[in-house]
This record gives C-alpha cells, sequence and structure tokens, in this order.
C-alpha cells in the first residue's frame, strides 16, 4: 500500500501538548488531514463515522488505552485493516510483544522526532 499524504489520520493521546506535537511532525511531513481524539472510546466513535489511513495511538490513556483501543480496532471488520501505529514513553518487551500480538503495525517510544515518525510511517506502508 502505497502511502498517501492527503489520506485522513488520526491522532489519539490523553496529552493536548503530544497530540499538538505529533500533529506538527505530521504536517512537517506533508500530511494535509489530521484529526484527534483525546482517548480511545473517543477515537473508535471518530473511526466508525470516517475511514481513516493510518491511527496513532498513545499507550497510556484513561478510559480506555491506546492497546484497548487497538484490540477494539483488530475486532472489527470494518476497521481491522487501518494502519495503527503505538506510542509510548515505555519501551518494555512485554509491551511491544503485547502490541504486536494485538496486531500493531509498528511502534514509537518517545521521545521522537520527524524523521523517526517518517521512518515508522514508511516501514508501515512499504510492506
Amino acid at each position: 500500500m502505497a502511502l498517501d499524504l492527503s489520506m485522513p489520520v488520526l491522532v489519539v493521546d490523553d496529552y493536548k501538548t503530544m497530540i499538538r506535537i505529533i500533529k506538527n511532525l505530521l504536517k512537517q511531513l506533508g500530511f494535509e488531514d489530521v484529526d484527534d481524539a483525546a482517548d480511545g472510546t473517543e477515537a473508535l466513535a471518530k473511526m466508525q463515522g470516517r475511514r481513516y489511513g493510518l491511527v496513532i495511538s498513545d499507550w497510556n490513556m484513561e478510559p480506555m488505552t491506546g492497546y484497548e483501543l487497538l484490540k477494539q480496532v483488530r475486532s472489527s471488520d470494518s476497521l481491522s485493516k487501518t494502519p495503527f501505529i503505538m506510542v509510548t514513553a515505555e519501551s518494555k518487551t512485554e509491551n511491544v510483544i503485547a502490541a504486536k500480538k494485538a496486531g500493531v503495525n509498528n511502534y514509537i517510544v518517545k521521545p521522537f522526532n520527524a524523521a523517526t515518525l517518517k521512518t515508522k510511517i514508511d516501514a508501515v506502508f512499504d510492506n
């Protein structure tokens, strides 16, 4: 699947500053259509109303975590193919393994820059 910079991207994080940072990085990379949600519940509702080309979600959120969101997305017939990148401040091996088993496409550990984000997004769309 080719990378389309005009596709809608959903950024999910309960920390407004992190949403702003990721949105700015995506804009630097050329993405034009970036939406956001404050937690997994809000993200899932938005995903049911609109088809996103990529979801970039934080792991640690309340009430629905990024991991729970990933599992909901993967178990949904209409959403299961959505590319999903998990963002976390923790690089715990068990979290990476759990996310991989749940079907995450890629994983980013904070802090990261535009080059890292681009590499992770490219890896998702190159295979």
